[in-house]
């Protein structure tokens, strides 16, 4: 992921980018693993199989949405706040 284009760039600490970007990448590599082995025939079809491999699209899909948007919207004022906190404890 180029930090030109990712909105995860909006957060000041690299720390903080590169542990989103971490669990991100882990999440969908769990997710693309998932679907590979369902695909390959390792599970057969039945209806339990195909709502968690449909859940596991749609989870990571607004996990990572929800990740971009909050970096974007607030440039990660959470953080910022956060650090103020614990500095004056």
């Amino acid at each position: 992921m180029d930090n030109r284009f990712n909105p995860l760039r909006h957060i000041p600490d690299p720390s903080i980018q590169g542990y989103f970007t971490l669990v991100l990448f882990t999440m969908w590599s769990f997710f693309f693993g998932l679907v590979a082995t369902y695909y390959m025939g390792w599970y057969g079809y039945n209806g339990f199989i195909s709502f968690v491999v449909h859940c596991s699209l749609i989870i990571p899909l607004l996990l990572t949405r929800a990740a971009f948007l909050d970096a974007e919207r607030d440039g990660a004022k959470w953080l910022i706040r956060l650090k103020k906190q614990i500095n004056e404890d």
